[in-house]
């Protein structure tokens, strides 16, 4: 190994050692899955990415090991993101890390609609709480739609910390919503999830996140106290996407998730149950990552 190639190593290692804490799994709802073989090889892997500090490290036991040996069981393409709230570095798995939002993008939505006029209360608690379409697009309605909703959407993107993604101004599937179909990596989703309880006027569709109706609750759902919202459908040949980000408790504080999973099958249950195993994987894991507040 050359001498660049061990300062990245330890840079990589340093970095995780900085965010990484003693605490305990404090969401027993979902049970610990076994680490992996401590004959697995350790390899250790610095991603320059686009994002500063954005690096993923495989050793044996770790969330890295065991999310490659998720992703080397399961049939589809999945991908995870990992970050503390208010905090600056993130951990990223998997090979998928982009894709359309579906109804996760309905947060920021909410969020621009009740600010602007807050008397459309009931109809972002059902968009969030029911990811109801036709809720979402009143609230779509109410910020003048097309190049006006998209800006203010975008708007709110970028004051938790999304600087990238652009939100359509019209549409670009006849059978989807406009905003579903804003291409949201999961980098950029998890930044802004990082940021969600920070920005202002935030709290009341970040409490709406937290009731989410019995049958979404796949995913982090399975977290007692997680504030989540989930987003899925299928691509032009009817194959499935399913995703859902948040926020999670942890003993040192709030943790952001963005996941995603495609399964080979293209089918919605396929990809739900991909998720629940890669909440399973965080849950016996929650020692690594840390938690932080707002500023």
């Amino acid at each position: 190994m050359n001498n660049e190639r061990r300062h990245r190593v330890r840079v990589a290692l340093s970095a995780l050692l900085g965010v990484a804490v003693l605490a305990t799994a404090g969401c027993g709802t979902v049970p610990k899955t076994a680490r992996s073989s401590a004959t697995t090889t350790p390899a250790a892997v610095v991603d320059p990415g686009a994002d500063n500090g954005t690096f993923s490290i495989a050793v044996p036991g770790s969330l890295a090991a065991d999310f490659t040996s998720f992703q080397q069981s399961s049939r589809g393409s999945a991908g995870l993101a990992i970050m503390p709230v208010g905090g600056k570095k993130m951990v990223t798995f998997g090979n998928w890390s982009s894709g359309p939002a579906w109804s996760t993008i309905k947060v920021p939505l909410a969020i621009a609609a009740l600010r602007n006029n807050a008397t459309y209360a009931s109809y972002a608690a059902t968009a969030i709480t029911a990811s109801d379409n036709g809720a979402a697009d009143t609230l779509w309605a109410s910020l003048g739609g097309g190049a006006d909703a998209a800006q203010a959407v975008e708007n709110v993107l970028r004051e938790g910390g999304d600087v990238r993604t652009a939100v359509p101004k019209t549409r670009t599937r006849a059978d989807a919503s406009i905003y579903g179909q804003a291409e949201w990596t999961l980098a950029d989703q998890v930044r802004f999830a990082s940021q969600l309880p920070c920005i202002p006027q935030s709290e009341r569709v970040v409490g709406l996140m937290q009731q989410i109706i019995a049958s979404q609750h796949w995913g982090l759902g399975a977290f007692g106290s997680a504030e989540f919202k989930g987003g899925w459908g299928p691509d032009p040949a009817g194959k499935y996407l399913v995703r859902q980000f948040g926020l999670i408790d942890s003993p040192t504080g709030r943790i952001a998730i963005a996941f995603a999973a495609q399964p080979d099958s293209g089918t919605f249950n396929d990809g739900m149950a991909m998720l629940d195993k890669m909440a399973t994987l965080i849950s016996g894991h929650l020692s690594e990552l840390a938690g932080g507040h707002c500023p």
